[in-house]
């Protein structure tokens, strides 16, 4: 029977933290894989070489969360803490890789991808993926991994750090690194779906990308400057939106691009606003493509996690027994700096109850929705649950 197992410590020393998270999350027995999260303040190969000292040379997976993580005890927070949620079953078999960035994203997402195949020692496409990376390239990295399998339900999220910094760490088996993919491709019976959602309210305002670089950068809409633009439909000056202002002052009102069957609105987040009037935003962007302004409170940001579970649970088949849950660390950023972060916590135990679950802050989300495409968001929620 398909089970999973959190456990998690907040030991200040590294390697004691690993070994303790895994101890606990071995609980369930002959666990197959560990899913491993940490701060970005410790010493990710010590956190590493303890749970690894606990799981022997199962695979392993995983990156470092935004400010703390939440399990069904409440959150860790602090500069110290490591969870990990195992996975189980008679028929599982899991299939681990990755890579440190390189000069080309989709070589290292097919040759990730392939070696996932191979790791697993079964020839065949997986029933559903996991992928971490680092907070750029993401949509690159995928392309290529669909090059090898095509398109599998996936999900998963970025590493982060506490302050945009690039502090951030991907775990992959033995490695640690900084700038690079994992997947962790899942051979099982047991049904796994996602939820993923901004749970943000569209508006009346909306424009034509026409000017884009380096994929990320957006430097127009309606062939106006975009920050001049957005700063129009905020109703806010410009000047106040130049440099990191933007990433906290858009978390309640971002933009998003809908796909081609209107079924899955993805979010994209303003980060920096320049001084030429254009906007660094955190995913791809397509020219002569529209471009939405969305909105939502920090009461609606906070209730996003029930009614997003709550959605979960009703698009199963199977009573779900666990959940990875994926939440943008911006989201709680702009829940913590209204001193509401423990809200977070018990939107989620409204739903689950004892059920476990495990709960990571993210800088990028990843899922998909019923007949979209896989896809690569920001200050969204990619809720996963697992039956038995």
């Amino acid at each position: 029977m398909f089970k999973t197992k959190v456990g998690y410590s907040t030991n200040i020393d590294a390697y004691k933290a690993g070994a303790e998270a895994a101890t606990n999350a071995s609980k369930v027995g002959n666990a197959k894989l560990g899913m491993l999260f940490t701060s970005c303040m410790m010493d990710q190969k010590k956190v590493l070489d303890g749970a690894r000292s606990i799981m022997g040379n199962k695979p392993l997976i995983g990156c470092t969360s935004s400010s703390g993580i939440v399990v069904k005890e409440g959150i860790l927070s602090g500069d110290s803490f490591a969870g990990m949620m195992t996975f189980t079953d008679d028929d599982l078999i899991v299939g681990v890789a990755g890579s440190p960035a390189g000069s080309n994203a989709r070589e290292i997402g097919k040759k990730i991808a392939r070696e996932a195949i191979t790791n697993a020692g079964i020839k065949k496409v997986p029933s559903y993926f996991y992928m971490v990376a680092s907070p750029k390239e993401e949509e690159d990295y995928l392309k290529g991994i669909e090059d090898v399998i095509g398109t599998v339900p996936f999900f998963g999220g970025s590493a982060a750090d506490n302050t945009v910094e690039g502090n951030w760490s991907i775990i992959c088996n033995d490695q640690v690194f900084q700038d690079g993919c994992a997947v962790a491709f899942f051979y099982a019976k047991n049904e796994c779906k996602t939820n993923y959602t901004g749970e943000y309210k569209e508006t009346a305002n909306v424009g034509i990308i026409t000017e884009v670089k380096n994929k990320r950068t957006l430097s127009k809409i309606d062939g106006v400057p975009s920050l001049l633009r957005y700063a129009d439909w905020i109703k806010a000056n410009p000047e106040d939106l130049k440099g990191s202002n933007l990433l906290t002052a858009s978390i309640t009102r971002p933009l998003g691009v809908k796909d081609q069957l209107g079924n899955l609105t993805a979010i994209r987040h303003p980060m920096f606003g320049g001084e030429d009037n254009t906007m660094n935003l955190g995913n791809n962007l397509c020219e002569k493509t529209a471009i939405i302004q969305m909105e939502a409170t920090v009461d609606e940001l906070i209730k996003s996690n029930s009614i997003a579970i709550k959605d979960l649970n009703a698009m199963m088949k199977k009573e779900a027994d666990s959940y990875l849950l994926i939440h943008c660390g911006g989201r709680r950023l702009g829940i913590a700096l209204a001193n509401r972060e423990k809200e977070i916590f018990e939107e989620i135990k409204k739903v689950t109850g004892d059920k476990e679950f495990l709960m990571v802050f993210t800088f990028g989300e990843y899922g998909y929705r019923e007949h979209s495409a896989n896809t690569c968001g920001g200050l969204m929620l990619s809720f996963t649950g697992f039956s038995k």
